[in-house]
């Protein structure tokens, strides 16, 4: 393995398996954007999501996937010639990948993929303790999900910035407020199995503790688009503060806890203990709305 990413495994001071898994799930993100960069990638489209906060703002959460969108609608755009510019980028670290393209079973805008790699084989890789690498089946994956939007949403900014590991190199992507407004939407309109996706209320409670302004026309494009509000239909300040507060006079707090619980430290889960309808409902008074 690349010294270079044994010295970032280093900064992670993993205790447990879970720990090792999400840094080096982490340190294969990062260096996916770097291949991403060196292939021009960022003259299309950009950086957003979870792990977009997580690396260019220090998000106190683990993140799964790595989330894309495109400057402008192309849904001729092909993420598949980015491949091999990710595999080869991380190939050169030292670990063994595989990038697959996600078959669509149905009409979609957003193109997927997946980064996998053996957990046991780059735990060994880089020295991970005997009784952690033991606790690991042979075939179990650390999967990295690509997701690519090919048909974006308006009303938003770019900004670059520059990242500085595994080497210098810059992303582009959207300012916190329009950020902002991509995860009110996903509070607001995420399906997910039926369930609350609690990675999505712990980041608008950061959000708020950050002070971010929510972004309200960005915000507005996004519901258009998903078919949560109509077509030439304006968001007011009272309507998405009333829209928040019935999605989460419904949440379900046990399984949102229980969904981002394993991406999250000791510390960041004592949060969690706040966490009821109520105090989401209350969290709505200290929005500022753009």
């Amino acid at each position: 393995m690349d010294s270079v990413v044994l010295q970032m495994i280093e900064e992670y001071d993993c205790k447990t398996s879970s720990d090792y898994e999400n840094a080096l799930k982490e340190i294969m993100q990062e260096i996916a954007l770097l291949g991403l960069w060196r292939a021009k990638f960022y003259e299309h489209a950009l950086f957003y999501g979870g792990t977009a906060l997580r690396i260019l703002h220090k998000l106190p959460r683990f993140s799964e996937d790595l989330d894309f969108s495109l400057l402008a609608p192309n849904d001729k755009f092909d993420l598949n010639e980015y491949h091999e510019a990710i595999k080869a980028e991380l190939e050169s670290f030292g670990f063994m990948v595989e990038v697959e393209a996600k078959e669509k079973t149905d009409i979609s805008q957003v193109e997927s993929a997946f980064i996998k790699a053996s957990t046991r084989v780059h735990l060994m890789k880089i020295s991970a303790p005997a009784e952690i690498n033991q606790r690991i089946q042979g075939n179990q994956l650390l999967k990295i999900k690509v997701e690519l939007d090919t048909n974006p949403p308006g009303d938003h900014e770019v900004e670059v910035i520059d990242l500085y590991r595994p080497i210098p190199f810059q992303v582009k992507t959207m300012p916190l407020s329009d950020l902002f407004a991509g995860k009110v939407h996903a509070v607001l309109a995420r399906k997910w199995k039926s369930r609350a996706k609690g990675r999505d209320f712990y980041d608008y409670i950061w959000y708020l503790g950050k002070n971010t302004s929510l972004h309200l026309k960005h915000l507005e494009a996004r519901l258009i688009q998903s078919g949560h509000l109509d077509k030439g239909e304006a968001l007011t300040d009272e309507k998405c503060r009333a829209m928040l507060r019935e999605r989460f006079s419904v949440l379900d707090i046990a399984q949102a806890k229980a969904d981002v619980s394993p991406f999250l430290n000791s510390r960041e889960k004592q949060s969690l203990d706040l966490w009821s309808q109520e105090y989401f409902i209350k969290s709505i008074d200290r929005l500022k709305i753009k």
